[in-house]
């Protein structure tokens, strides 16, 4: 007997469904053929892509084996952008590309701490790549890279959204005591990335109602609880800063977050594809080397920067680490000799505005929401009128958190394959929770102890990447020409078969530093010289209806900075908590002295100081050595002196006149040519010539034959 139902669920309508998984679909994403995006630009051949960064993955299950390689695209879910630093008309390029983990992914408070494979909520990963455009090609010209990342506290914990409140109680759902999720986590991050692991947390310390403090006691604990079983040059670093405290306080926010980017970003280096000029001087270089005759600078190790949420004021230290490394990488190109960077320069503001734009898309797709409190707040720089537009993003957050990361959360789980409808199974917006789609829990029996959390393969690799030395290539094409588009540099990046309209060339439309960013009305065009009055031309474009990014799609802000006013990014601060993690601080010298003299040598340099060598006259032993040589040789073959050429005439075979584009030398026509010029003109006045006798005796012998 069976018993019937009052209702029955309508599998058919996908209303409730298709309305979300649009939004979804039309938020940033991206993909390329040629190099794979879900790897950083270290990896110069086309590998295997990191399956941590495809969110297609579910899509391309059933047909990944059975298609060719090039019609598999797979898809990466971030942001990216491009700006050009114009240096005196020399082109250099600043690339920012960040790219969402699509583990353990999903909204603001549907997602926190960690699930227990160590996949963290929020887990992006930025790289910031400088390269010089004067060469366009992948594997002659100079390219630079860094890659930092941010991602939630490692731990199992939440916030209760039973409650109508701005910020929900936080609460530890599972103790760790062995920290067995932060070790799954950063075992990950030392395979991928190499060592050191730099911790930047800015969560609270200090509070009356302990809150945020919670998370960063369990952070720290865990941190000291696993360097127990690392060497000590392979230990994490775990760094503190208050930064919320800081800002009330009225202290200098950038000076401390810059100290601390200045250190780590010593410890960690950058790409740099090739080899240092001789004169670089030797504070400014960064990076190892994995043999002492390679070219190659590698990055080794990663900064990993988290609060609460990993938005705002997580964006406002990657951009002063972001800062940081691009006087670094701007040393490694030859453009300065000190990587030291001021705000309100062309350079840095340029850097800012790819920064917001980058938190606000993270911000959109994780928060619902753009930033609320930006760079410029912790600045101390944000005009008054900025607080109504904090207000309305909060706001705006609030309603995206309590009434729609539900929906968004069905549709993250069925586009990644983490819910697969059926019809034995009720809908994904039945469920109360998807806490186990997230959290696999796998029981097996345990090979290692629990000391022993890292892999012993990635050890021995260290400080380099196990990814990095053990990657391997997923294709290899034979190429029967050079002029192959694919690989022909020129005609990828020109393409002159195809008509091009020079104003809608990306070349042409990516953000400028002198179109954008450089006053009106200087005589000063270097994109490091501090402004006064910062200019405002991208935010007088942006006024006169001019065409600029949606904000609802590419993280634009929407109430851009009218002005970024006069702060240095050289302040510090005595207190611990801006201590360097770098024990040499002294190898890090300042940049140099702008009051010191200039003088004719350091305007006009010797060779041996920019090139290492200097002609000199040879010694006299080396002469005689030459001296020796010739005359051998002259012995050998058989030289013979040649006679007296002193009654020898040299003729010159060719002439070269003196005609210019004005004046032309008129040549000899000699008299054979003027007479036939002249019959021919003759028998256009007078007519025919009469007929030769010779031509009368050949006609009459014609005419006989009749």
């Amino acid at each position: 007997m069976s018993i019937p139902r009052e209702i029955v669920p309508n599998f058919s309508n996908e209303d409730d469904c298709v309305i979300p998984t649009d939004e979804i679909l039309k938020s940033p994403k991206f993909f390329k053929h040629k190099k794979d995006k879900n790897d950083t630009i270290k990896y110069g051949i086309r590998t295997k892509p990191h399956r941590k960064f495809v969110w297609n993955t579910h899509l391309l299950s059933e047909v990944e084996k059975e298609l060719h390689p090039e019609w598999i695209l797979y898809i990466s879910h971030g942001f990216v952008d491009q700006s050009n630093v114009n240096i005196f008309g020399r082109s250099v390029y600043v690339t920012l590309i960040a790219r969402r983990s699509s583990k353990y992914a999903g909204t603001r408070f549907l997602k926190r701490g960690a699930n227990f494979q160590g996949d963290v909520a929020n887990e992006v990963e930025t790289e910031q790549m400088v390269f010089d455009s004067g060469v366009s090609s992948l594997s002659q010209g100079h390219f630079t890279s860094f890659v930092q990342m941010r991602g939630s506290i490692p731990g199992h914990w939440s916030q209760d959204m039973g409650k109508m409140v701005a910020k929900p109680a936080i609460s530890i759902d599972l103790y760790d005591p062995y920290a067995e999720t932060a070790a799954a986590h950063f075992n990950e991050l030392l395979k991928r990335y190499g060592a050191p692991v730099i911790i930047l947390n800015l969560v609270k310390k200090h509070e009356k109602k302990p809150q945020e403090k919670l998370l960063s006691e369990e952070l720290e604990s865990a941190v000291k609880y696993l360097n127990q079983f690392l060497s000590p040059e392979h230990q994490i670093v775990y760094k503190a800063f208050d930064m919320a405290r800081k800002n009330k306080s009225k202290a200098d926010v950038m000076g401390g977050l810059g100290n601390i980017a200045k250190s780590a970003v010593m410890k960690v280096g950058i790409f740099n594809n090739q080899k240092n000029f001789y004169s670089q001087k030797p504070n400014t270089i960064v990076g190892l080397n994995k043999h002492p005759d390679s070219e190659l600078s590698l990055q080794t190790g990663i900064i990993r920067t988290n609060c609460v949420d990993c938005l705002d004021r997580t964006n406002t230290a990657q951009f002063a680490i972001g800062k940081s490394v691009l006087g670094y990488q701007l040393c490694a190109l030859g453009i300065l000799d000190s990587p030291k960077l001021e705000f309100d320069t062309d350079c840095v503001r340029m850097l800012e505005s790819l920064y917001e734009d980058h938190g606000d898309t993270l911000a959109l797709q994780y928060g619902g929401s753009q930033l609320v409190h930006r760079i410029k707040t912790y600045r101390k720089t944000a005009p008054w009128t900025s607080q109504g537009n904090d207000i309305m993003q909060t706001l705006s957050r609030y309603y995206s958190n309590t009434f729609s990361d539900a929906e968004k959360q069905n549709t993250i789980n069925l586009f990644l394959g983490l819910f697969i409808p059926e019809e034995t199974k009720p809908p994904i917006w039945d469920y109360i929770t998807d806490y186990h789609f997230h959290h696999k829990i796998v029981v097996s029996k345990r090979y290692k102890p629990l000391s022993q959390w890292w892999d012993v393969d990635v050890i021995r690799c260290l400080p380099y990447s196990y990814n990095d030395l053990t990657k391997t290539c997923s294709e290899m094409i034979q190429v029967q020409s050079r002029d192959v588009e694919m690989i022909d540099a020129y005609t990828d990046y020109y393409r002159p078969y195809e008509l091009s309209i020079l104003s809608e060339m990306f070349t042409y439309t990516v953000s400028n530093s002198i179109r954008d960013f450089m006053p009106n009305f200087t005589i000063n065009y270097s994109p490091f010289t501090i402004r006064v009055r910062p200019g405002k031309r991208r935010e007088e474009s942006s006024s006169r209806g001019g065409s600029m990014k949606n904000p609802s799609l590419t993280g634009q802000s929407s109430t851009s900075s009218a002005a970024s006013s006069d702060s240095s990014s050289v302040g510090s601060d005595s207190s611990n908590d801006e201590s360097s993690i770098y024990t040499n601080e002294s190898q890090m010298t300042a940049s140099r002295d702008s009051g010191s003299r200039i003088t004719f040598d350091s305007l006009f340099p010797s060779m041996k100081q920019v090139y290492g060598s200097e002609i000199k006259a040879p010694k006299r032993a080396d002469l005689l050595t030459y001296k020796k040589y010739i005359y051998i040789g002259r012995k050998a073959n058989g030289t013979i002196r040649s006679i007296s050429i002193s009654g020898m005439q040299l003729k010159q075979k060719s002439t070269f006149l003196t005609d210019t584009s004005i004046e032309v030398m008129p040549p000899k026509v000699p008299q054979s040519s003027i007479s036939v010029y002249e019959e021919y003109i003759n028998v256009g006045v007078k007519g025919g010539l009469p007929p030769k006798k010779s031509d009368l005796d050949i006609y009459k012998k014609y005419a006989s034959y009749k």
